[in-house]
């Protein structure tokens, strides 16, 4: 690696002043590319207009009109209309919510003006600006290199070339490409629209992303249905015809039949489930960068985090300074400047001198604002840069051009050094510099003592006799001397040790994955609670074979220490390949590979990189852990919903089928109890309001129990609930009320009911449908617990929706030109009392089934059961031992290949619903 030298700094280098930069900007406007712009909302609408079931909804209503069915026609357009105007509404919120969200993360850069360094956005960047990049930053214009020391650059997003790019200077650093090490400046010679990538940008304007996992399972459910549908549809046909009625009306009959079956309202329902969660999110500071990465955070059985800033709460400070003339303590309050040494005077002055070697070293700094002094760049250097100045330090060239050469802190050599007026000055982890110093006593010693106190240890060196002619760093850090020790703090967030236990009691593993000392990694855990029997590891001692480094990594509390990032690849990989849904948290540049390669990547929002970012799934916005298990915990909530409403959907389907299956079984001589247009009454009109508030359902205090499984969304349980047990149970009570009112007018099997009584009839199936429906919804808030049990559960969406569902049932029997179109009316009291028979039958088949599929008989379940047969059941099916064997219910899931990295996931993991 060459060791560059840096020119003294001229004229032009000290940058434009505030005044020109304004008024360039002024001319020639932000720095920004040309946005695509969206598409109108005309467009969008239309767009709702034309997809598969659209298009068959168009098709059957002009087949109605033709054919003489009006009434059908204009139900089915209306039918098209909403759920186009439904969809829009979601699509166009969830765009505007994602811009919003876009907009929490504006890039920065520091340029230099009026010879000072200062951050800006990098909108306000303009022509001529002499702009300064580090590792991890984006290059956000394109620049001509003044200086470089050890500069990389990644162009792969312009070029496709994943290889690292070396740039001297005189070279040009594109807009979009990344920093991957070194540091370096340059003058602004293009923004916005005017750049390199604003042309490839244009290439871009018509690509889509890739359909998610979750998009293709659904879409694949709702094709299921659609296919049982029009297969449905084409057997009433022939039933028809062969019953006698004229071909043309029999086919109506049969499109309205396969119309009124096919779920409109379940894609709307799940984008509005999704962008919710994903609005819950970014209220609890993780920002969601893709939709479909809510439900996979549901899944995750590992998550593999950073230390600093994650578990502790970034604010790094030194403590403690051993030099060999003895150990000084530092006073100090975060991250302001003021604080003193304490010591014997030989000991503060040499810890004086350690910590202007410390300061020259860094480039994060402290600054004031809002009243507040705060981080600006690592916290470690800040920290450092803090401590430089509490030892009365000046901060010499704030612009950070002042060093004669640099080399950046490098992950592999875990070291930086800075050469100024010929001293070369050394920083990094104590067994990356103590090597390369004269022998000191006690020197390994105290390292290792200050990091079992859970300290971070870096060690600061110096050379006297470095010649700006030196050809390589390797070359310039010999024969260095000691300063001194630093030992820095960073205490642990509040509340982790809760977030660790929630962890655990979800069956979620962690692992720490730092570049720290192992000794400082694993205090911390214990501190922490995390650190029970899990190995503790080093990354160089790591096996290269998959198999055994996942067996190795496969326990709670693993600690692994002095990692690269070649070895977190490894680790995301090893784990993947063991069935596990892994969330990697990374902030450096060097993290990029890994965020990519698993299922989900966590990028740090606060402190981490621009690259970091761009390769994440989750943006945490305060960096903490506890913010990837509260979005865990809305994943699996949300997952849960999405088989709440499913199944809601489906058992409608059930009662709505069997009128039409009863008539054609009975070759015409039963009525039929509901109607084409009854029937898109139910599914547009009561039934999509309590969808969506289950969409909508808060986590349930038992989310977040139990070890994750696999499943899939349309599993067994859910086949079974709405077709074997929901279904049937409303369908009976429909039949059965129906049946019912027409007998006791007089009906007899074979004969053609009156008008009047057919139409009260009607509306009496009509009714215990609804009835049934809104017993369902809360039936569907649970699969482990009967009714009873969750009306205490807030969600004040759904007392809302049931009430709309209620009104509407009354709107659509009791206004008679409503009422006549869909041809029922009210029930007589009598058929009032039949219809509600559906809320006990729901209810008590919901109870039976889970008490059946519940291991936990005897708790949750007993108090309709007990009721009935008028005692308690026995305490003894409530085993303590019992109990604990139920923490989850089968959830959702399914392989599939992440399209945004192509990172296999093994299976997706589902918690409880409560």
């Amino acid at each position: 690696m060459s060791f560059r030298t840096t020119p003294a700094v001229s004229a032009r280098e000290l940058g434009l002043t505030q005044a020109q930069a304004h008024s360039i900007l002024r001319a020639d406007g932000p720095n920004v590319l040309p946005s695509v712009p969206p598409p109108s909302v005309a467009r969008l609408l239309l767009r709702q207009m034309v997809h598969f079931f659209a298009l068959m909804l168009w098709v059957a209503a002009a087949l109605a009109a033709i054919g003489g069915m009006p009434q059908l026609a204009v139900a089915i357009v209306i039918v098209v209309l909403l759920n186009g105007v439904f969809a829009f509404v979601q699509e166009y919120r969830a765009d505007r919510a994602a811009s919003r969200l876009r907009d929490l993360l504006p890039a920065k850069v520091h340029v230099i003006r009026d010879g000072v360094r200062v951050e800006i956005s990098a909108t306000e960047l303009v022509v001529g600006d002499h702009a300064l990049l580090a590792a991890g930053d984006r290059v956000c214009a394109d620049l001509q290199l003044r200086h470089a020391e050890a500069l990389a650059l990644d162009e792969s997003m312009l070029t496709g070339e994943s290889a690292a790019v070396h740039a001297d200077p005189g070279d040009i650093a594109k807009a979009g490409t990344f920093v991957l090490e070194g540091t370096g400046g340059g003058t602004v010679t293009a923004t916005g629209g005017h750049t390199v990538l604003a042309g490839i940008a244009e290439l871009t304007r018509t690509a889509e992303r890739p359909q998610s996992p979750l998009s293709r399972e659904l879409q694949h459910v709702v094709t299921v249905i659609a296919t049982v549908a029009i297969a449905l549809g084409i057997t009433f046909f022939v039933i028809t015809v062969l019953l006698g009625t004229p071909v043309n009306q029999g086919f109506l009959f049969a499109v309205g039949v396969t119309v009124a079956l096919v779920p409109e309202g379940l894609l709307p329902t799940v984008t509005l489930s999704l962008a919710r969660a994903a609005q819950q999110m970014a209220g609890q500071h993780a920002l969601v960068r893709h939709l479909e990465a809510v439900e996979t955070l549901g899944s995750t059985t590992f998550i593999c985090t950073d230390k600093t800033g994650t578990l502790t709460q970034n604010l790094m400070s030194v403590v403690t300074v051993w030099t060999t003339d003895g150990e000084t303590t530092v006073q100090g309050e975060g991250f302001d400047p003021d604080g003193s040494l304490d010591g014997t005077a030989q000991a503060v002055a040499a810890a004086q001198r350690t910590g202007e070697s410390a300061l020259l070293c860094v480039t994060g700094r402290a600054v004031r604002r809002d009243g507040r002094w705060v981080a600006q760049g690592d916290p470690t250097e800040v920290a450092l840069h803090v401590f430089g100045l509490r030892c009365g330090r000046p901060d010499h060239g704030s612009s950070g051009l002042h060093a004669t050469g640099r080399f950046p802190f490098d992950p592999r050599r875990r070291r930086s050094s800075v050469l100024v007026d010929g001293t070369l000055h050394v920083l990094g982890a104590p067994d990356s510099v103590l090597p390369l110093c004269a022998p000191v006593a006690g020197a390994a010693e105290f390292a290792l003592a200050m990091t079992e106190r859970g300290l971070r240890v870096l060690a600061v060196a110096r050379r006297s006799d470095v010649a700006a002619s030196v050809s390589t760093v390797d070359a310039a850090e010999q024969n260095l001397v000691l300063s001194g020790l630093v030992g820095l703090e960073d205490p642990p967030r509040p509340g982790i040790a809760d977030s660790i236990s929630a962890c655990r009691l979800a069956g979620i593993k962690i692992a720490i994955i730092t570049g720290d000392h192992p000794g400082t990694a694993s205090a911390l855990a214990r501190e922490i609670g995390l650190l029970t029997d899990g190995p503790v590891l080093v990354g160089a001692d790591l096996p290269d074979d998959d198999q055994h480094l996942g067996a190795l990594l496969d326990h709670d509390g693993v600690v692994v220490a002095r990692v690269t990032p070649e070895d977190k690849l490894a680790i995301a990989r090893a784990l993947q390949r063991r069935g596990h849904v892994v969330a990697m948290t990374g902030d450096g540049v060097n993290d990029g590979p890994a965020l990519r390669e698993a299922d989900i990547g966590v990028a740090m929002g606060a402190t981490g990189t621009d690259v970091a970012r761009e390769a994440a799934d989750l943006v945490l916005l305060d960096d903490s852990f506890a913010t990837i298990v509260t979005a865990i915990e809305l994943g699996r909530a949300t997952f849960a919903n999405i088989r709440r409403f499913l199944t809601y959907h489906l058992t409608d389907n059930v009662a709505e089928l069997t009128p039409f299956a009863v008539w054609a079984l009975t070759l015409g001589h039963v009525p039929l109890a509901l109607g084409v247009l009854q029937i898109l009454a139910l599914d547009i009109g009561t039934d999509l309001l309590p969808a969506l508030a289950l969409g909508a359902e808060p986590p349930h205090q038992r989310t977040m129990q139990g070890a994750a499984r696999q499943t899939r969304l349309l599993d067994g349980r859910v086949v079974r609930r709405a077709f074997g047990v929901l279904g049937p149970a409303e369908a009976i009570t429909v039949m059965g009320a129906f049946l019912a009112v027409l007998m006791l007018g007089g009906w007899q099997w074979g004969d053609v009911p009156p008008a009047a009584l057919l139409a009260t009839a009607s509306g009496t199936a009509f009714t215990a449908v609804v009835l049934g429906q809104l017993t369902n919804a809360y039936a569907c808030r649970s699969s482990s617990h009967w009714v009873g049990a969750v009306l205490r559960r807030r969600n004040p969406l759904l007392p809302v929706a049931v009430s709309v569902e209620v009104l509407l049932l009354l709107v659509f029997l009791g206004v008679p030109p409503i009422a006549d179109v869909l041809g029922g009316t009210l029930p007589t009291v009598v058929g009032w009392l039949l219809a509600a028979l559906a809320i006990p039958a729901v209810v008590l088949a919901d109870a039976a089934e889970k008490r059946l599929t519940t291991p936990r008989v005897g708790t949750v379940f007993q108090a309709p059961f007990s009721r009935l047969s008028g005692r308690r059941l026995s305490s003894a099916g409530s085993a303590p031992g019992r109990h604990r064997q139920r923490h989850d219910d089968p959830q959702s899931a399914f392989d599939h290949r992440r399209s945004a990295h192509g990172a296999a996931v093994r299976g997706h993991h589902r918690p409880n619903d409560g």
